[in-house]
């Protein structure tokens, strides 16, 4: 009986640990998950610039907030753009550390509509590593991208115009474990000091 026991308790062990192991991995899995799938407006990461362009044009909106206390000013350098489907295009946003002191950020990005993720294309950007401005820097930071000409042909979302293109930026801790550090990266244009 003691055996008996004995193996359902390594089994209940055994049950708990990967129940453990499976929450600990959510996370990047989800991550995962919504870059490849573009799920909840996670923007694709493409390889290459486009190399077909449409003759229908799109309004791109462009917002920008701070999140948990960023001392940061942070806004697009503009606010809507026209551009064609498949159009290589580049943009950029501004950021200046208000503070006294160094302060390392990151961000987080998504598109709205939701569905339009799979086909906004970034090819490179500011958000795929951690920005560190020091006290009174400002920064301009690019974002390469294009939407994918396989948007005019979606049943659901190809009549929609707009895309708004949104970052929340929020202060990384010293030490904190980096973000997307096999993403490509683009260097910010650094102003001042």
């Amino acid at each position: 009986m003691a055996a008996r026991h004995r193996r359902v308790g390594l089994i209940c062990a055994g049950v708990a640990v990967s129940m453990l192991g499976a929450a600990y991995a959510a996370v990047p899995l989800y991550r995962l998950f919504c870059q490849v799938t573009g799920f909840g407006g996670t923007t694709m990461v493409a390889k290459k610039r486009s190399e077909t362009v449409l003759d229908r044009t799109m309004t791109i909106r462009f917002d920008a907030n701070t999140r948990g206390g960023l001392p940061w000013q942070f806004e697009p350098m503009q606010r809507t753009i026209q551009v064609k489907l498949g159009e290589n295009t580049l943009a950029f946003y501004r950021a200046t550390n208000n503070s006294d002191k160094p302060v390392k950020g990151a961000a987080l990005f998504n598109v709205s509509p939701d569905l339009a993720g799979q086909y906004f294309n970034k090819i490179e950007c500011f958000c795929f590593k951690e920005q560190l401005l020091q006290p009174g820097e400002t920064v301009e930071m690019p974002v390469s991208f294009f939407v994918d000409p396989a948007y005019a042909k979606d049943t659901d979302i190809g009549h929609m115009s707009t895309i708004t293109l949104s970052y929340s930026f929020y202060p990384v801790a010293p030490g904190a474990p980096g973000i997307a550090e096999s993403a490509p990266s683009a260097a910010g244009v650094r102003k001042g000091g």
